[in-house]
């Protein structure tokens, strides 16, 4: 759209009310959202810990197994490292 050889930019007339209106709607939106992906990044999180738990927990408990081992059957311990 031109007029004189100037480009005319379209404008809206919006009434404020109507346009609060909608910012707080977004603004709700978005608080679901960041909700919903909270929640998901949370359940996540909890599933990579249960991993890291089992994993710590099956190191200890081979840890104190060897232990265990060493200390009580030093003649097992012998026949290993021959």
């Amino acid at each position: 759209m031109t007029q004189d050889n100037r480009e005319v930019v379209p404008s809206v007339v919006v009434d404020p009310d109507q346009y609060r209106e909608v910012l707080a709607r977004m603004d709700q939106i978005d608080e679901k959202i960041e909700f919903v992906s909270a929640e998901i990044a949370q359940r996540y999180g909890k599933k990579i810990g249960r991993d890291i738990g089992i994993l710590y927990g099956a190191c200890a408990a081979l840890i104190i197994v060897l232990g265990y081992v060493m200390l009580r059957m030093p003649d097992l311990v012998v026949i290993w490292t021959q």
